[in-house]
Formats: structure tokens, sequence, C-alpha cells
């Protein structure tokens, strides 16, 4: 992740929720008091986001927050177990403490979520990968929260590789021709990547010579009699409806990535919360 660009966005996401101050810490605990607090899992999961981005939070919100013993992005605890702990003042600490949770339960969420996607396919060689289907303002976070849980990024923006779609097709007239196109106007060090949902455009990307053929919610059989006509021509790429009770049957069809955009679309946040410690400090 970018820090400048993570730093502004969580100085954002801290000022939408603390507006004009946080009434309710500042009238009840003078500035300078101090405390400590842990973030604690409430439920098993992946973790993602411990000390990158809620310890972050923290640190932005005040650098003199210490934030110690921040479990290990990509991490599978258990119920009860301290992610991290968070010490200094405490109208600091409750002024981040709704911002920090928000993005460790999302984040943690996505990368639980892709574990057990990439166990599914285990010992197939696929690679499980994520989509633009991102919640807006947090894809660089998400996707991070994939790599977290063991899977891939796909594109990270439009500008990233160039992926003809159905309607880049129709409004071209045909797929052989917006290859084409795009092979003039691109750097030769740029992929192509199809998407295609029949056989005879899997036969059409395989005659143009297209470097990446996604094959959108195909039926198995389908998906098996294209992977054989493309024959390691080119990367295969599954994509649409991917879901946990489909995405090990899928990797048996000999494509070599599948995409879901459930990773992050389709997530419910992890249970954490923060507890205050009752140590002196």
């Amino acid at each position: 992740m970018d820090k400048n660009t993570l730093r502004s966005t969580l100085l954002n996401f801290l000022a939408e929720d603390i507006g004009r101050g946080d009434i309710t810490s500042e009238s009840i605990f003078p500035a300078k008091q101090q405390g400590k607090a842990h973030l604690v899992a409430r439920q098993p999961m992946v973790v993602a986001g411990a000390d990158a981005v809620a310890g972050e939070v923290f640190r932005v919100q005040n650098d003199s927050i210490l934030v110690e013993n921040a479990i290990a992005d990509g991490t599978h605890i258990e119920k009860g177990d301290i992610i991290l702990t968070v010490s200094g003042p405490v109208v600091d600490l409750l002024k981040a403490e709704r911002v920090a949770l928000n993005l460790l339960q999302r984040l943690s969420a996505i990368a639980t979520m892709t574990s057990l996607f990439v166990q599914a396919v285990e010992g197939t060689g696929v690679r499980i990968t994520d989509t633009r289907k991102t919640t807006p303002g947090l894809r660089m976070l998400e996707k991070y929260a994939v790599l977290a849980g063991g899977g891939s990024n796909h594109r990270f923006n439009l500008a990233d590789g160039v992926m003809i779609k159905d309607n880049h097709i129709a409004a071209c007239g045909s797929l052989t021709a917006a290859v084409e196109r795009a092979r003039l106007a691109i750097p030769h060090t740029i992929k192509i990547e199809v998407e295609t949902d029949t056989l005879p455009q899997v036969e059409e990307c395989v005659a143009c010579g297209a470097d990446i053929i996604m094959l959108d919610n195909m039926s198995l059989a389908d998906m098996k009699t294209a992977v054989a006509m493309i024959d390691g021509r080119a990367l295969v790429e599954a994509s649409g409806g991917v879901t946990l009770k489909t995405v090990a049957d899928i990797a048996t069809t000999g494509v070599d990535i599948i995409s879901s955009g459930a990773l992050t679309h389709s997530v419910i946040s992890c249970d954490i919360g923060m507890d205050w410690s009752m140590e002196n400090l």
C-alpha cells in the first residue's frame, strides 16, 4: 500500500467520524489522561490490516499513541486473541476506535473469505484473484486484504491492462476487430485479455492471439472444452458466479486463474471489539 495515500485516506475517514469533535469523550476525560486498550477477536478469522491499517489509524489520530504486539497480517487467530494493543491519550484512543475497528473488521473478513477460497483449490495450481468489485474509496485496502488472505490481485484500475468485454465487442463490431485495434494502440509489454461466454468466441480468441481468455459464466463442461481448445496458447481465467460452493469444481476444469467478486463484495465484517485495560499507565 502507498503510505502517503493511506495516510490521506485515514485522515478523511477520521474527519468524517469525528466531525467538530468527540463531545462525549472530551467532556469526560482530561486531554492528558492516559489509557490502554486491546483490540480483541470475537470470532476466528484471518487478520488483515492490524498494524498497517488499524494501528495507523491510531497513529494518524495522535502520533504519540503506542501500537504494540500487532498480529501479523495473514495470521489465523481464534476467538479471544488480542490483535493489537494501543496506549496513549484516552480521548484520542476513543476518537480513533470506530474507524480502526470498521476497517480491521472489513479487511479481516475479506482475508478470511479469500483464505477459504484458496484452501478450496489447494493442490490444483489455480490462482484465486479479486476483481474491481470493491467498495469505492477502499480498493487499495480491500485488495491488500485479498493478498493477506493468500489470494492475488487482478487489475487495480482500468489503466492496468486491456480487458475486452462484451460491450467493447458490441460497440466495435467483432471480437477480432477489438483485439486488433487494441494491439495496434498499446505497448508490446501489455497483455490483452478477452471476456468470452461461448465456445465460438473462445475459438476466435485463439485465432486472433489473445493473451488471456476469460470464461465468463460458462458451465463446467464448456470450461473443460474451452481449456482443451486453448491448449496452453493463452492463460485461462474463469469468472462469473464463483462461490465457495463452486470454486473447487471450477478448479478441476484446468483453468489457470479463478476471479471472484465475492471476495470483496459479499463479505460480512468480522466481529472485533476494543476492550479497555485497567492497567495503570
